[in-house]
């Protein structure tokens, strides 16, 4: 099993199958606009638009686990982070992502890396090989545009 065998309800309709992302990195992370974090959402893009063309791609996984700091409704929240934040990458609906309501994704990272793996709070980072194997994860502390994640990153980038 590999991320790859997962798909997302994406928060504009439709679904997010992140099979469709084979041979590409991808990034997800649970995010929430009333979070102290919420400053990284540019970060994100800055990061998106600086190597989605070499194969990254971003994924937004909204949340309301922690601190209920994502309390928008879906629609809300697709304004919110498509107008008034300017993200272009690919948002999920939201999602548990702690607990055993957790979408199957975070399930498979808790055990394929352990507890540590596990979100602690918005604004963690998981990072996939283009085999959709985990490459890397994060905690919200973390920047995206960190060193360590950066190089993380270009070292799995295709090509």
């Amino acid at each position: 099993m590999s991320a790859h065998d997962f798909t997302f309800p994406a928060l504009e309709g439709g679904d997010i199958n992140l099979a469709i992302f084979a041979n590409r990195a991808l990034l997800l992370v649970n995010t929430a606009s009333a979070c102290g974090y919420a400053g990284q959402f540019t970060e994100l893009q800055q990061l998106y638009d600086d190597l989605g063309e070499r194969g990254l791609m971003v994924i937004a996984v909204p949340s309301n686990d922690f601190g209920e700091q994502e309390p928008l409704s879906e629609g809300e929240i697709a304004q919110h982070y498509r107008n008034e934040l300017g993200l272009t990458f690919p948002i999920t609906g939201k999602q548990q992502v702690v607990g055993a309501g957790a979408h199957r994704f975070y399930h498979w990272v808790h055990e394929e890396a352990g507890e540590a793996a596990a979100p602690r709070w918005n604004f963690h980072k998981v990072l996939l090989d283009p085999q959709g194997e985990l490459a890397g994860v994060w905690p919200s502390s973390v920047s995206p545009q960190d060193a360590e994640v950066r190089a993380a990153i270009e070292a799995v980038l295709p090509g």
